[in-house]
């Protein structure tokens, strides 16, 4: 394709068990490979489908867990066998995105690497590929870059990122501006005056960057870590990747990107976002699926589910069902029901953020069968 970016490389971590949509959501099969959209496609699938025109299908690599490659593999038949990283136990975004960086800058030393998570969705494919390459134009120029949400509300569930105010005058990014500081999520206060001020973005977790100062800036926070990154590529096209893997992989730190590259870049002046405008969701509970599936509409009931048996009289909110059972809702609002075959979630709305602390109880308790 004309459109390609020749020196971009699309890294697509697909990790994580998305444990706010637990029961829906499992370690065997999590939320990237369902389809939560009703668009026939999982999240993992749609995400590729985004990224294929700007990078083509041979440059996009998708780092998973060595449980998930059949199902990665069978719902992506286009990537390349060599563009699959299996990670043999979860080190959160850090190791993931240093790791594919660390491997590319071996095969193409001067590559753009853009990591972009695999269950967010998006609306606006265009839209979205007109930031990201504002994106590469600002990562060409030495920036570690990120792609900021224009907030539609004062949403409380996203992190934020203050962006100056003026632009950089970089050449292909028009609207990049730097960023200032990366925010935490807020509390409703807090996230209406970052609207009203019009400087804070949501905090997607798309990070674009060359991939030498990726890993450059990893090393800046933590050179035990990159050092580890950097062995690992080095034998990952050879045949001793196998036992360095097994030497090296246990002792990496567990940290998120955020924490060694994005904070640290933004606080010493070399970081730069550029702004999104277009439709994004990180689909984070249940709450969030829910808007999803009415599209917005208050007082409705979306239903998630092949199949699904439902009978509801004055009842909204969302119920996903995974079995053949009849359920009935009379008189609910904003209720929450996920039902599969052997785990039954009942909550609301409002609760949703809560369901992370089931699945920690289940994990101290031992019910590990169904997670």
């Amino acid at each position: 394709m004309a459109d390609e970016l020749q020196d971009f490389y699309a890294i697509i971590p697909a990790g994580g068990i998305g444990s706010r949509l637990w029961p829906l959501s499992r370690a065997d099969a999590p939320k990237f490979l369902h389809d939560l959209t009703g668009s026939g496609t999982s999240l993992l699938r749609q995400t590729w489908d985004r990224l294929a025109p700007l990078a083509g299908d041979q440059r996009i690599m998708v780092v998973t867990g060595r449980a998930h490659r059949a199902a990665v593999e069978s719902q992506l038949p286009g990537v390349a066998d060599h563009n699959v990283v299996l990670e043999s136990e979860p080190k959160d975004s850090t190791a993931a995105i240093g790791l594919a960086a660390a491997i590319l800058r071996r095969r193409e030393p001067d590559v753009v690497v853009g990591s972009f998570a695999a269950d967010h969705v998006i609306g606006d494919a265009r839209g979205f590929r007109r930031s990201v390459r504002e994106a590469v134009a600002a990562a060409r120029a030495g920036y570690v870059t990120t792609i900021g949400i224009t907030p539609t509300e004062p949403a409380i569930g996203f992190g934020y990122i203050h962006a100056h105010g003026d632009t950089m005058g970089i050449e292909g990014a028009p609207t990049a501006h730097a960023v200032r500081s990366f925010v935490e999520k807020p509390d409703l206060d807090t996230a209406r005056s970052y609207l009203e001020q019009g400087t804070y973005l949501w905090n997607a977790g798309m990070f674009i960057a060359r991939a030498d100062v990726l890993l450059e800036e990893i090393g800046r926070t933590k050179p035990e870590l990159l050092a580890g990154l950097e062995e690992l590529a080095d034998a990952w096209d050879t045949s001793a990747r196998g036992a360095v893997v097994d030497e090296v992989w246990p002792r990496l730190e567990k940290i998120a990107i955020d924490y060694t590259v994005a904070e640290p870049a933004a606080a010493a002046g070399r970081m730069a976002v550029v702004p999104g405008d277009f439709d994004w969701d990180d689909v984070g509970d249940f709450a969030s699926l829910a808007k999803l599936q009415s599209g917005g509409r208050a007082n409705n009931l979306a239903v998630l589910g092949d199949g699904a048996r439902i009978l509801a009289d004055s009842s909204s909110g969302i119920v996903v069902s995974h079995s053949q059972r009849l359920i009935s809702l009379i008189g609910v609002e904003d209720i929450v029901v996920v039902d599969t075959p052997d785990a039954l979630l009942v909550t609301t709305s409002a609760n949703a953020q809560r369901v992370k602390g089931v699945v920690d109880a289940l994990k101290i308790s031992g019910r590990g069968d169904v997670l």
